[in-house]
């Protein structure tokens, strides 16, 4: 199958598709070098300043309608001066027109002021309004170093990304080398944004293309403010719905929850730093669950598990009550919600927008008995039969909430370095989801070659991720330019899964939208020469679905997507023993944690137990 995916990889000169509207407090500024050195040779036959004319035309032409773009120039106007800096186009919906006409009319003449300029360009963004999920982005296009001391460009970088979280500085060197590739490498760092390397022409229209557009798909978010406390005394009380906060280094944020003792609640953080921004690989989020002073319930924690720049991380958590009703999380009465982030000191500094999902399920109707739990892979493992259809377009989305639906079959679609694509597929009782992910082969740039990664992620509709540590699928791949793969799947859905053991079996106990993201690594941008790579998701829902969650229910005639189902998977069912279980969820690499347990265990099947003792809550 992978030889089918020299095919597939799309141009870099490929229309703009269409995009989800910017979130609101949105928006784009790039801010271009026109001092004197723009004037020298580009080493083709040209000028630095007329190859960053053609730059900013590419990215223009690749961005989404309507995106809120501006551009600013400085050292354009004067042969000398530190406060030579102007807003040559307002940040306003797209003008390509305006833009291009714009930039044409810039002659590098001056000094290169580029920590006022950064200064100004954090003003000429829109502000987002209390509660938005906005994203705003400076890209700086420069070949030297800031001759100004007026003020130091990376204090202030650090200093805008540090007073609004919502920002970032992207910066791309030009046939910059030396100190000058130093001081811009910085620049990016301290901004929580990423560096691009540009060593000729052909790569700045590329890298510039990249940072533009990466701004533009920013992650979509929706929910109620709501602000967390730094432990448990004050926190605000949060009821069923989905919420914003945001996260600093090694902080933790505490909310609470009134439960009753039958129903189970579902919980889930979501953080989103800029893309590419310095992570570790033991970089982590924590949820948990507490009742009284400070017992555990449960915790779950998800692990970035590389170091090549940051991408949105969701850890899950979910209380649910025991078969007998005697455990210590079974009471109702009031809970917390903890998270907690924990990051190594040379990662990104910045708070990060986070968003939170709180769900509570109410029990089964009384007497009735669950189908029995699905904690095999069975026909859905590796070696399932999946569509080999010809490809259809899409245009995956920023997040959970404009993740694009899918059905089964076989869905291509285009990815950037550091971006996470994100689609939904319903999956009903008694189902299960199982995909491929292809990387296309593409082009590779002059520049050394290097290894990325390409990954995926699978979650459950109350964003628990369960493709890690399965022991089956492996979430991440080497990438370099050459055709990549991979697999993944989820157990089928049941009812009854909540009372295994295994991370990526329980929180699979509820029909709806399994979401998929799919994620290529930052340091592709070194090596792939199109702005963007081509990937094929092959998409199968296995299994005849249910009507419902009990033993009896009827097989449905069609599946939740309104197509044929598929013919049953024939998994088996079964428990595991009664152990506490701490899942580690790893951005690429999975990890599982046994609290209390060896590498061994055994299998103990049996079937749910019937009536409204226990199984049925």
């Amino acid at each position: 199958m992978l030889l089918a995916l020299t095919a597939v990889a799309l141009p870099a000169a490929s229309a703009p598709r269409a995009s989800p509207s910017a979130a609101e407090g949105s928006g784009l500024v790039m801010v271009l070098d026109s001092s004197g050195s723009m004037a020298g040779s580009d080493g083709a036959g040209s000028t630095r300043i007329a190859a960053a004319r053609n730059a900013v035309g590419t990215v223009v032409d690749a961005l989404p309608a309507g995106y809120p773009t501006g551009l600013r120039v400085y050292g354009a106007d004067k042969p000398k001066g530190c406060d030579d800096t102007r807003l040559a186009q307002p940040v306003a919906p797209l003008d390509r027109d305006g833009l291009k006409k714009a930039v044409a009319g810039v002659t590098p003449k001056g000094d290169t002021p580029i920590g006022l300029s950064l200064t100004k360009a954090a003003q000429d963004l829109p502000r987002p309004a209390a509660g938005a999920g906005g994203k705003r982005t400076i890209v700086l296009v420069s070949d030297g170093t800031d001759t100004c001391k007026t003020s130091q460009a990376c204090q202030v970088a650090s200093q805008l990304a540090a007073s609004s979280p919502d920002l970032h500085v992207d910066v791309v060197g030009f046939q910059a080398t030396g100190a000058s590739r130093s001081q811009l490498e910085c620049i990016a760092k301290s901004g929580n944004g990423q560096y691009y390397d540009a060593p000729d022409a052909a790569s700045l229209a590329r890298q510039l293309q990249r940072a533009g557009q990466l701004s533009a798909a920013g992650y979509r978010f929706r929910g109620t403010q709501v602000s967390g406390m730094d432990d448990r005394k004050g926190a605000p009380v949060v009821r069923p719905g989905q919420y914003l906060d945001s996260i600093g280094p090694n902080e933790k944020r505490y909310y609470a929850v009134d439960l009753d003792a039958a129903s189970a609640a579902d919980f889930s953080a979501t953080v989103v730093p800029p893309p590419g921004a310095a992570v570790d690989t033991l970089d982590t989020v924590r949820t948990q669950i507490v009742s009284g002073a400070d017992g555990s319930c449960q915790s779950s924690t998800a692990m970035f598990g590389q170091r090549e720049g940051a991408t949105p991380l969701t850890s899950a958590v979910s209380r649910i009550p025991s078969q007998g009703g005697t455990g210590t999380c079974d009471k109702a009465g009031r809970y917390g919600l903890v998270v907690e982030r924990r990051a190594d000191p040379g990662s990104d500094a910045a708070r990060w927008p986070m968003e939170l999902m709180f769900h509570v399920e109410q029990p089964l109707a009384k007497g009735a008995t669950p189908a029995q739990s699905a904690p095999e892979y069975g026909a859905g493992g590796k070696a399932a039969t999946l569509p080999t259809t010809q490809p259809k377009d899409v245009t995956g989305g920023t997040g959970f909430n404009d993740a694009r639906p899918l059905g089964p079959g076989v869905w291509r679609d285009q990815i950037l370095p550091a971006q996470t694509l994100w689609y939904k597929v319903p999956v009903s009782w008694g189902q299960q989801l199982r995909y491929d992910v292809e990387f296309a082969n593409a082009p590779r740039s002059g520049q050394s070659i290097r290894t990325s990664f390409g990954s995926t992620q699978v979650y459950t509709p109350f964003r628990a991720p369960v493709g890690s540590g399965t022991g089956v699928f492996t979430p991440q791949v080497p990438y370099s330019g050459r055709p990549a793969s991979l697999s993944m799947g989820t157990v089928p859905v049941s009812w009854s899964n909540r009372y295994e053991t295994y991370p990526t079996v329980i929180p699979v106990h509820a029909k709806g939208d399994f979401y998929i993201a799919v994620t290529l690594g930052a340091r592709s941008a070194q090596i792939a020469q199109n702005p963007k790579i081509g990937v094929v998701l092959r998409v199968a829902v296995l299994g005849r679905a249910k009507a419902g969650p009990e033993v009896a229910a009827a097989d449905q005639d069609e599946a939740p997507d309104g197509g044929s189902s598929p013919a049953a998977s024939g998994t088996t069912g079964g428990h595991w023993p009664a152990i506490r279980v701490a899942g580690v969820s790893v951005g690429g690499l999975g990890v599982l944690l046994l609290a209390g347990l060896g590498l061994s265990y055994g299998w103990a099947r049996r079937k749910p137990r019937s009536g409204s003792g226990g199984a049925a809550r």
